[in-house]
């Protein structure tokens, strides 16, 4: 994924988490919060107590290209934080992508 469209400060993480609204769901928690550009840009956060390096790492990669395969769904000007619950170890691609995809509608930051 393009560099443009990554949250990669603490301070816009912060912005994001304590200014935006956050969506639910069984193995992820969405965060969203307008920006002022044109393109959305997207964080990716694991937290050390789902498991080892290799398994949060595997969860953002996984997080990572669900999000590079339907980035021209996303509507322009958000900033949006994908935060992984302990759920999450061990689940399929297919579940994820599928709960992804809902959070991302009820947050309405998809396009149809």
């Amino acid at each position: 994924m393009n560099r443009k469209y990554r949250l990669t400060k603490n301070s816009e993480f912060q912005q994001v988490y304590n200014h935006g609204r956050s969506f639910a769901g069984s193995y992820v928690v969405l965060y969203v919060k307008k920006n002022r550009m044109e393109h959305t840009r997207i964080g990716f956060t694991v937290s050390k107590k789902i498991g080892k390096a290799v398994e949060r790492n595997r969860i953002k990669r996984i997080m990572r290209e669900i999000c590079r395969l339907n980035l021209e769904r996303f509507a322009g000007g958000y900033d949006l934080i994908f935060v992984a619950r302990r759920k999450i170890k061990g689940i399929g691609y297919r579940l994820v992508e599928h709960e992804m995809g809902k959070l991302c509608i009820k947050a309405g930051v998809w396009r149809d």
